[in-house]
């Protein structure tokens, strides 16, 4: 039986007395619940400053899930913790919000926001033996007893990266911009594959131009050794070629190169599935495949990472390359679903995020409070606070000890199922939606490896 936050509280958040929303400053509850056992939550956020009006709005949620009692077997008389407020955009920084904090008698410390204030409190929360919880998603700054709760590149592809292999899929390949998430995101798939026992995948970084786009995509996809291998031609030794394109030389009919077709000219009733066009005569020194489909690409399952007018431009090239996505499972980032109604020329894509059903009723009362929908960040604050009053309620106010906030089963929250791991980095059963071909999106997937529902989830 998975344990999480008490009942489900979900259901009862309305009735929930809520603390009202602190001033920009710092605010303080009353001293620890005892020399052995610190009861207060600290939580460093930007509360002036440019990042105010998210960090106030963070606090919001975090007070949100402090002021609730979880009735899952504690005393009566056990004071909830609460929350002791420090401003990380003051004049010292967020150092000194640290050790204001620790000063306090803090037991956990909540935050705070950016990689560099994340670096600056460590050593601090480390030496005194504080867990913390940060809302980075930077990776490099997770350590034992300081968890990055962001989501994570790493989170989201290792959920596709899981869900593809189990449909099937083998043989990973990237193509990523030449920029900090491109990198984050081919690492992350190397991670993945490395961990998950499949071959080390392709991975290829481009610049942001529609003909580094074409060239790189082109050489990923072993374009012109798959128009080769249509025309019964050999583009270099067989063993150099892919298996399914070894096969294709002995195979395949070879191609009316004396048709129209094969400069290059074809219908529109020619054009590959997906909408994908011909191959193009021009597009390198070997001659076009005519109106014969080409072989699939050396690898089953793509990671793409541009958004915008580069996506546009990937998926022009994916077209002129016949990458059939009937057989090559396209993937992309979680930024994906902030335009997902725009991306219906890459129907059956996948990505990776929250799934939106979890959070309505955290919404319903944050708007209660606030009179407005919380920012996605909101949720880290939220699941972050609730996950500081089940532990310490499930220890009868004893502390916060790591053995139970790195428990294996996780606990369940609005952004779904995670897992605090013993060095520092959190996993995440994120759901997989898939976009469909008018654009907007269906949830294919919605757990790897954790029951659709568990009992006092958030």
């Amino acid at each position: 039986m998975k344990r999480a936050f008490g009942p489900v509280v979900l259901k009862c958040l309305s009735g929930v007395s809520l603390l009202a929303l602190a001033a920009c400053g710092t605010t303080s509850g009353p001293a620890g619940g005892g020399a052995t056992a610190p009861r207060n939550v600290g939580v460093l956020l930007p509360l002036s400053g440019p990042n105010a009006g998210l960090g106030n709005e963070m606090l919001t949620a975090a007070r949100l899930a402090l002021s609730r009692p979880l009735n899952n077997g504690q005393p009566a008389t056990m004071a909830l913790p609460q929350v002791d407020a420090h401003d990380t955009a003051g004049p010292a920084g967020a150092a000194a919000a640290a050790q204001a904090a620790l000063a306090a008698g803090d037991g956990m410390v909540l935050g705070p926001l950016t990689s560099v204030d994340t670096a600056q409190i460590a050593p601090l929360t480390t030496q005194a033996g504080v867990p913390v919880v940060a809302f980075t998603s930077d990776t490099n700054q997770a350590r034992p007893g300081v968890w990055v709760f962001g989501i994570t590149p790493q989170q989201q592809v290792d959920r596709l990266v899981a869900a593809a292999r189990a449909e099937g899929r083998h043989q990973f390949a990237a193509f990523l911009p030449d920029n900090p998430l491109g990198h984050a995101l081919g690492d992350a798939l190397i991670q993945s594959c490395q961990r998950m026992g499949l071959a080390a995948p392709q991975v290829a970084y481009h610049m942001n131009t529609p003909e580094a786009i074409s060239s790189g995509l082109a050489s990923l996809s072993a374009y012109d050794s798959r128009v080769a291998a249509a025309n019964g031609q050999a583009a270099g030794p067989a063993g150099d070629l892919p298996a399914d394109l070894a096969a294709a030389l002995s195979s395949a009919p070879k191609a009316d190169t004396t048709s129209p077709a094969a400069g290059g000219s074809q219908s529109q009733g020619d054009a590959g599935q997906n909408g994908a066009a011909a191959p193009d005569a021009t597009k390198s020194g070997t001659p076009a495949a005519g109106t014969q489909s080409l072989s699939s690409p050396p690898f089953d399952a793509l990671l793409l990472g541009d958004l915008g007018l580069s996506l546009k431009n990937v998926i022009d090239a994916l077209n002129a390359d016949q990458v059939d996505r009937s057989h090559v499972r396209i993937m992309g980032p979680g930024l994906w679903s902030a335009f997902a109604g725009k991306l219906g020329r890459l129907a059956g894509a996948w990505y990776a995020a929250p799934d939106p059903a979890n959070r309505k009723a955290f919404v319903q009362a944050f708007a209660t409070q606030m009179h407005r929908a919380p920012k996605p960040l909101a949720d880290l604050a939220y699941d972050a606070g609730a996950l500081a009053n089940s532990v310490y309620a499930s220890v009868g106010g004893r502390g916060y000890p790591t053995d139970i906030l790195t428990r294996p089963e996780g606990f369940s929250g609005v952004d779904g199922l995670f897992t605090l791991r013993p060095d520092g980095s959190t996993s995440r059963d994120l759901a997989i939606f898939e976009v469909q071909p008018a654009g907007g999106v269906r949830i294919v997937n919605t757990s790897s490896s954790h029951p659709a529902s568990v009992p006092g989830s958030i």
